[in-house]
Protein backbone atom coordinates (compact mmCIF):
# COMPACT_ATOMS: atom_id res chain seq x y z
CA UNK A 1 0.00 0.00 0.00
CA UNK A 2 2.91 2.48 -0.12
CA UNK A 3 2.45 5.71 -2.07
CA UNK A 4 -1.11 5.45 -1.35
CA UNK A 5 -1.94 8.37 0.38
CA UNK A 6 -0.01 11.01 -1.77
CA UNK A 7 -2.16 8.99 -4.72
CA UNK A 8 -4.82 9.89 -3.25
CA UNK A 9 -4.27 13.43 -2.29
CA UNK A 10 -3.53 13.84 -5.97
CA UNK A 11 -6.49 12.28 -6.98
CA UNK A 12 -9.04 14.62 -5.04
CA UNK A 13 -9.78 16.40 -8.31
CA UNK A 14 -11.25 13.62 -9.55
CA UNK A 15 -13.71 12.82 -6.50
CA UNK A 16 -17.55 12.37 -7.29
CA UNK A 17 -19.80 10.30 -10.08
CA UNK A 18 -16.89 9.81 -12.46
CA UNK A 19 -14.24 7.70 -9.74
CA UNK A 20 -14.92 4.30 -10.77
CA UNK A 21 -13.89 0.77 -8.95
CA UNK A 22 -10.91 0.77 -10.63
CA UNK A 23 -9.52 3.77 -9.44
CA UNK A 24 -9.97 3.00 -5.67
CA UNK A 25 -8.13 -0.14 -6.12
CA UNK A 26 -5.68 1.26 -8.06
CA UNK A 27 -5.40 4.25 -5.23
CA UNK A 28 -5.46 1.72 -3.00
CA UNK A 29 -2.43 -0.44 -5.02
CA UNK A 30 -5.13 -3.33 -4.25
CA UNK A 31 -7.11 -5.45 -6.97
CA UNK A 32 -10.55 -4.98 -7.82
CA UNK A 33 -11.74 -8.11 -6.23
CA UNK A 34 -10.23 -6.86 -2.91
CA UNK A 35 -12.47 -3.26 -3.17
CA UNK A 36 -15.42 -5.14 -4.12
CA UNK A 37 -15.51 -7.64 -1.13
CA UNK A 38 -14.29 -5.16 1.53
CA UNK A 39 -16.98 -2.66 0.32
CA UNK A 40 -19.11 -5.74 0.62
CA UNK A 41 -18.12 -6.84 3.66
CA UNK A 42 -16.82 -10.10 2.92
CA UNK A 43 -14.94 -11.74 6.34
CA UNK A 44 -12.03 -12.65 3.58
CA UNK A 45 -10.87 -9.38 3.42
CA UNK A 46 -9.04 -8.47 6.65
CA UNK A 47 -9.58 -5.71 8.79
CA UNK A 48 -6.81 -3.05 8.45
CA UNK A 49 -7.50 -3.68 4.15
CA UNK A 50 -11.29 -2.93 4.65
CA UNK A 51 -10.38 0.14 6.53
CA UNK A 52 -7.72 1.15 3.95
CA UNK A 53 -9.79 0.71 1.25
CA UNK A 54 -12.79 2.13 2.80
CA UNK A 55 -10.84 5.38 3.59
CA UNK A 56 -9.84 5.46 -0.06
CA UNK A 57 -13.12 5.43 -1.33
CA UNK A 58 -14.30 7.46 1.08
CA UNK A 59 -11.26 10.54 0.08
CA UNK A 60 -12.26 9.60 -3.35
CA UNK A 61 -16.00 10.30 -3.17
CA UNK A 62 -16.48 6.90 -4.34
CA UNK A 63 -19.93 5.66 -4.77
CA UNK A 64 -20.84 1.94 -6.16
CA UNK A 65 -22.69 1.39 -8.70
CA UNK A 66 -26.58 -0.07 -7.38
CA UNK A 67 -27.28 -2.18 -10.73
CA UNK A 68 -23.48 -3.60 -10.74
CA UNK A 69 -23.87 -4.14 -6.38
CA UNK A 70 -26.71 -5.95 -6.82
CA UNK A 71 -25.51 -8.15 -9.85
CA UNK A 72 -22.98 -9.40 -7.69
CA UNK A 73 -24.78 -9.99 -4.55
CA UNK A 74 -27.66 -10.58 -6.49
CA UNK A 75 -29.86 -8.47 -3.98
CA UNK A 76 -31.32 -4.97 -4.21
CA UNK A 77 -32.21 -4.46 -1.05
CA UNK A 78 -35.95 -3.66 -2.34
CA UNK A 79 -39.34 -4.53 -1.57
CA UNK A 80 -41.49 -4.27 -4.25
CA UNK A 81 -45.44 -3.89 -2.55
CA UNK A 82 -48.53 -3.77 -4.84
CA UNK A 83 -51.73 -1.96 -3.40
CA UNK A 84 -54.96 -1.46 -5.11
CA UNK A 85 -55.07 1.92 -4.66
CA UNK A 86 -52.56 4.60 -3.40
CA UNK A 87 -55.58 6.64 -2.48
CA UNK A 88 -57.13 7.99 0.59
CA UNK A 89 -56.27 7.64 4.54
CA UNK A 90 -56.45 3.68 4.61
CA UNK A 91 -53.48 3.45 2.27
CA UNK A 92 -51.69 6.50 3.87
CA UNK A 93 -51.63 4.54 7.17
CA UNK A 94 -50.64 1.19 5.66
CA UNK A 95 -47.75 2.78 3.49
CA UNK A 96 -46.79 4.43 6.41
CA UNK A 97 -46.43 0.90 8.24
CA UNK A 98 -44.65 -0.50 5.44
CA UNK A 99 -42.14 2.16 5.18
CA UNK A 100 -41.53 2.09 9.20
CA UNK A 101 -40.63 -1.77 8.42
CA UNK A 102 -38.35 -1.36 5.42
CA UNK A 103 -36.69 1.58 7.13
CA UNK A 104 -35.88 -0.47 10.44
CA UNK A 105 -34.57 -3.56 7.91
CA UNK A 106 -32.42 -1.30 5.75
CA UNK A 107 -34.92 -1.70 2.90
CA UNK A 108 -35.52 0.44 0.19
CA UNK A 109 -39.51 0.38 -0.85
CA UNK A 110 -40.94 -0.10 -4.86
CA UNK A 111 -44.91 1.38 -4.21
CA UNK A 112 -47.14 0.05 -7.48
CA UNK A 113 -50.95 -0.21 -7.80
CA UNK A 114 -53.36 -2.16 -9.43
CA UNK A 115 -56.26 0.31 -10.00
CA UNK A 116 -58.32 -2.52 -9.25
CA UNK A 117 -57.81 -4.30 -12.74
CA UNK A 118 -56.52 -8.02 -12.54
CA UNK A 119 -54.23 -7.35 -15.41
CA UNK A 120 -52.56 -4.45 -14.15
CA UNK A 121 -51.69 -6.43 -11.12
CA UNK A 122 -50.12 -9.32 -13.34
CA UNK A 123 -47.74 -7.11 -14.91
CA UNK A 124 -46.84 -4.68 -12.34
CA UNK A 125 -45.89 -8.13 -10.49
CA UNK A 126 -44.09 -9.49 -13.59
CA UNK A 127 -42.03 -6.03 -14.07
CA UNK A 128 -41.54 -5.91 -10.60
CA UNK A 129 -40.21 -9.34 -9.76
CA UNK A 130 -36.74 -8.54 -11.48
CA UNK A 131 -35.84 -5.73 -9.60
CA UNK A 132 -37.06 -6.49 -6.31
CA UNK A 133 -35.67 -8.89 -3.54
CA UNK A 134 -39.88 -9.72 -2.50
CA UNK A 135 -42.91 -8.38 -3.03
CA UNK A 136 -45.61 -7.47 -0.33
CA UNK A 137 -48.97 -8.10 -2.44
CA UNK A 138 -52.32 -6.49 -1.16
CA UNK A 139 -54.55 -8.10 -3.49
CA UNK A 140 -58.46 -6.94 -3.94
CA UNK A 141 -59.17 -10.13 -6.40
CA UNK A 142 -60.67 -13.48 -5.58
CA UNK A 143 -58.30 -14.85 -7.93
CA UNK A 144 -55.14 -15.10 -5.98
CA UNK A 145 -53.47 -18.32 -7.52
CA UNK A 146 -53.39 -15.63 -10.71
CA UNK A 147 -50.71 -13.34 -8.76
CA UNK A 148 -48.72 -16.41 -7.41
CA UNK A 149 -48.30 -17.70 -10.75
CA UNK A 150 -47.11 -13.90 -12.15
CA UNK A 151 -44.29 -14.17 -9.21
CA UNK A 152 -43.79 -18.16 -10.12
CA UNK A 153 -41.75 -18.32 -7.38
CA UNK A 154 -38.63 -16.97 -8.26
CA UNK A 155 -38.83 -14.59 -5.11
CA UNK A 156 -40.39 -14.62 -1.72
CA UNK A 157 -43.94 -13.37 -1.72
CA UNK A 158 -46.14 -12.27 1.43
CA UNK A 159 -49.84 -11.23 1.33
CA UNK A 160 -51.91 -8.58 3.03
CA UNK A 161 -55.56 -8.80 3.44
CA UNK A 162 -56.24 -11.89 1.17
CA UNK A 163 -56.79 -15.33 2.98
CA UNK A 164 -57.24 -16.79 -0.30
CA UNK A 165 -53.50 -18.20 -0.14
CA UNK A 166 -51.30 -21.17 -1.18
CA UNK A 167 -49.94 -23.42 1.35
CA UNK A 168 -46.12 -21.75 0.53
CA UNK A 169 -47.31 -18.43 1.25
CA UNK A 170 -47.20 -16.29 3.99
CA UNK A 171 -50.10 -13.82 4.88
CA UNK A 172 -51.35 -10.69 7.20
CA UNK A 173 -55.30 -10.50 7.28
CA UNK A 174 -58.11 -8.77 9.32
CA UNK A 175 -60.89 -10.97 10.95
CA UNK A 176 -63.60 -9.18 8.65
CA UNK A 177 -65.94 -11.20 9.14
CA UNK A 178 -65.81 -10.95 13.01
CA UNK A 179 -65.20 -6.92 12.91
CA UNK A 180 -68.77 -6.45 11.05
CA UNK A 181 -70.71 -9.33 13.30
CA UNK A 182 -69.63 -7.17 16.65
CA UNK A 183 -70.70 -3.72 14.68
CA UNK A 184 -73.79 -4.94 13.62
CA UNK A 185 -74.77 -6.93 16.84
CA UNK A 186 -73.44 -3.52 18.72
CA UNK A 187 -76.11 -1.66 16.92
CA UNK A 188 -78.93 -4.33 17.09
CA UNK A 189 -78.05 -3.84 20.97
CA UNK A 190 -78.53 -0.03 20.59
CA UNK A 191 -82.11 -1.08 19.77
CA UNK A 192 -81.87 0.02 15.72
CA UNK A 193 -84.26 -2.57 14.33
CA UNK A 194 -83.71 -1.33 10.74
CA UNK A 195 -80.47 -1.57 10.02
CA UNK A 196 -78.90 -0.81 6.26
CA UNK A 197 -75.47 -1.79 4.99
CA UNK A 198 -72.96 -0.09 2.36
CA UNK A 199 -71.44 -2.99 0.87
CA UNK A 200 -67.62 -3.07 -0.78
CA UNK A 201 -67.17 -3.64 -4.32
CA UNK A 202 -68.60 -7.52 -5.03
CA UNK A 203 -65.39 -9.05 -6.30
CA UNK A 204 -63.62 -8.27 -3.16
CA UNK A 205 -63.21 -11.05 -0.64
CA UNK A 206 -63.22 -8.63 2.49
CA UNK A 207 -66.14 -6.92 1.61
CA UNK A 208 -68.14 -10.21 1.07
CA UNK A 209 -66.61 -11.52 4.50
CA UNK A 210 -68.22 -8.25 6.45
CA UNK A 211 -71.30 -8.86 4.13
CA UNK A 212 -71.63 -12.20 5.58
CA UNK A 213 -70.96 -10.67 9.45
CA UNK A 214 -73.85 -8.44 8.84
CA UNK A 215 -76.25 -11.14 7.79
CA UNK A 216 -74.84 -13.52 10.16
CA UNK A 217 -75.46 -10.87 13.11
CA UNK A 218 -78.84 -10.56 11.96
CA UNK A 219 -79.59 -14.22 12.10
CA UNK A 220 -78.05 -14.71 14.91
CA UNK A 221 -80.38 -12.16 16.70
CA UNK A 222 -83.48 -13.68 15.18
CA UNK A 223 -83.63 -10.30 12.98
CA UNK A 224 -83.69 -9.83 9.26
CA UNK A 225 -81.05 -7.65 7.85
CA UNK A 226 -82.23 -4.07 6.15
CA UNK A 227 -81.66 -2.88 2.65
CA UNK A 228 -77.98 -3.68 0.99
CA UNK A 229 -76.83 -0.92 -1.21
CA UNK A 230 -73.80 -0.88 -3.51
CA UNK A 231 -70.46 0.75 -2.67
CA UNK A 232 -66.70 0.15 -3.89
CA UNK A 233 -64.97 1.18 -0.37
CA UNK A 234 -64.73 5.27 -1.78
CA UNK A 235 -66.77 7.61 0.08
CA UNK A 236 -68.75 9.32 -3.11
CA UNK A 237 -70.54 5.56 -2.86
CA UNK A 238 -71.40 5.64 0.26
CA UNK A 239 -72.69 9.23 -0.68
CA UNK A 240 -74.91 7.58 -3.26
CA UNK A 241 -75.76 5.26 -0.81
CA UNK A 242 -77.13 7.06 1.73
CA UNK A 243 -79.20 9.75 -1.05
CA UNK A 244 -80.72 6.77 -2.34
CA UNK A 245 -82.14 5.60 1.42
CA UNK A 246 -83.11 9.67 1.53
CA UNK A 247 -85.48 9.29 -1.20
CA UNK A 248 -86.78 6.31 0.18
CA UNK A 249 -87.35 5.06 3.78
CA UNK A 250 -84.49 5.65 6.02
CA UNK A 251 -83.33 2.87 8.08
CA UNK A 252 -82.42 3.14 11.76
CA UNK A 253 -78.82 2.77 11.51
CA UNK A 254 -76.53 2.35 8.92
CA UNK A 255 -73.83 0.15 8.46
CA UNK A 256 -71.03 1.57 6.26
CA UNK A 257 -68.34 -1.15 5.32
CA UNK A 258 -65.57 0.79 5.48
CA UNK A 259 -65.31 4.88 6.88
CA UNK A 260 -64.38 6.14 4.08
CA UNK A 261 -67.96 5.04 2.61
CA UNK A 262 -69.31 6.02 6.04
CA UNK A 263 -67.81 9.74 5.79
CA UNK A 264 -69.65 9.81 2.70
CA UNK A 265 -72.87 8.83 4.33
CA UNK A 266 -72.54 11.60 6.76
CA UNK A 267 -71.85 13.97 4.43
CA UNK A 268 -75.21 12.92 2.38
CA UNK A 269 -77.53 12.84 5.48
CA UNK A 270 -76.31 16.18 6.47
CA UNK A 271 -77.06 17.69 3.29
CA UNK A 272 -80.93 16.18 3.64
CA UNK A 273 -81.38 18.04 6.88
CA UNK A 274 -80.99 14.03 8.96
CA UNK A 275 -79.36 14.28 12.28
CA UNK A 276 -76.48 11.91 13.23
CA UNK A 277 -77.01 10.26 15.64
CA UNK A 278 -80.50 11.58 16.90
CA UNK A 279 -82.50 10.36 14.15
CA UNK A 280 -80.01 7.56 12.25
CA UNK A 281 -77.19 5.74 13.83
CA UNK A 282 -74.22 5.53 11.64
CA UNK A 283 -70.58 2.84 11.94
CA UNK A 284 -68.00 2.08 9.54
CA UNK A 285 -64.88 -0.28 9.52
CA UNK A 286 -61.50 0.51 9.82
CA UNK A 287 -60.86 3.17 12.47
CA UNK A 288 -58.63 5.52 9.94
CA UNK A 289 -57.22 8.80 11.49
CA UNK A 290 -59.91 10.56 10.90
CA UNK A 291 -62.64 8.53 12.16
CA UNK A 292 -62.16 9.82 15.32
CA UNK A 293 -62.61 13.65 14.09
CA UNK A 294 -65.36 13.51 12.66
CA UNK A 295 -68.77 15.39 14.48
CA UNK A 296 -70.17 13.28 15.46
CA UNK A 297 -66.92 10.79 16.12
CA UNK A 298 -67.54 7.66 14.28
CA UNK A 299 -68.06 4.46 15.68
CA UNK A 300 -66.45 1.88 13.68
CA UNK A 301 -63.60 -1.79 13.91
CA UNK A 302 -60.05 -0.46 14.71
CA UNK A 303 -57.91 -2.18 12.45
CA UNK A 304 -53.96 -2.16 13.09
CA UNK A 305 -53.14 -1.04 9.32
CA UNK A 306 -49.68 0.57 9.86
CA UNK A 307 -48.44 -2.26 12.25
CA UNK A 308 -50.34 -5.27 9.39
CA UNK A 309 -47.87 -2.96 7.00
CA UNK A 310 -44.68 -2.97 9.02
CA UNK A 311 -44.89 -6.68 10.27
CA UNK A 312 -45.72 -7.58 6.34
CA UNK A 313 -42.50 -6.18 4.96
CA UNK A 314 -40.36 -7.57 8.05
CA UNK A 315 -41.65 -11.15 7.12
CA UNK A 316 -40.93 -10.26 3.20
CA UNK A 317 -37.25 -9.20 4.07
CA UNK A 318 -36.68 -12.61 6.84
CA UNK A 319 -38.14 -14.86 4.19
CA UNK A 320 -35.36 -13.15 1.70
CA UNK A 321 -32.52 -13.21 4.39
CA UNK A 322 -33.20 -16.81 3.95
CA UNK A 323 -34.94 -17.30 7.46
CA UNK A 324 -37.48 -20.25 7.46
CA UNK A 325 -41.16 -18.82 8.62
CA UNK A 326 -43.82 -21.40 8.58
CA UNK A 327 -46.25 -20.27 6.21
CA UNK A 328 -49.96 -19.35 6.96
CA UNK A 329 -52.26 -16.31 8.07
CA UNK A 330 -51.92 -14.28 10.72
CA UNK A 331 -55.42 -12.84 11.61
CA UNK A 332 -55.72 -9.96 13.33
CA UNK A 333 -59.39 -9.13 15.08
CA UNK A 334 -60.85 -6.08 15.07
CA UNK A 335 -61.44 -3.93 17.61
CA UNK A 336 -65.31 -2.48 18.32
CA UNK A 337 -64.63 1.14 18.87
CA UNK A 338 -67.87 2.87 20.39
CA UNK A 339 -68.26 6.42 19.84
CA UNK A 340 -71.19 8.93 19.53
CA UNK A 341 -72.60 8.63 16.21
CA UNK A 342 -73.88 5.21 16.63
CA UNK A 343 -75.87 6.69 19.88
CA UNK A 344 -73.99 4.98 22.70
CA UNK A 345 -71.97 6.59 25.37
CA UNK A 346 -68.64 7.03 23.54
CA UNK A 347 -66.18 4.51 25.42
CA UNK A 348 -62.58 6.76 26.25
Amino acid sequence: MKGGQSEVTDARAMTGSNVTIRDVARMAEVSIATVSRALNGNDSVSLATRKHVLRVAGELDFVPHGGARSLSLRRTDTIGVLLPDLHGEYFSELIRGLDLGARGSGQHLLLSASHGEIGEAIAALRTMRSRVDGLVVMSPFAQGDLLAKAVNGVIPLVRLNSRDIRQSDSCFAIDNYLGAFEITQHLIERGHATISFVAGPTDNPDAADRLRGFKDAHARAGKAAGPILAGNFRAESGFAAARKLLETKLPDAIFAANDDMAIGCLEALRNGGVSVPDQVALAGFDDIPMSRLLDPPLTTARVPIAEMGRLAVECCVELVRGRTITPGCRLFAPELVIRASSGAIQRP
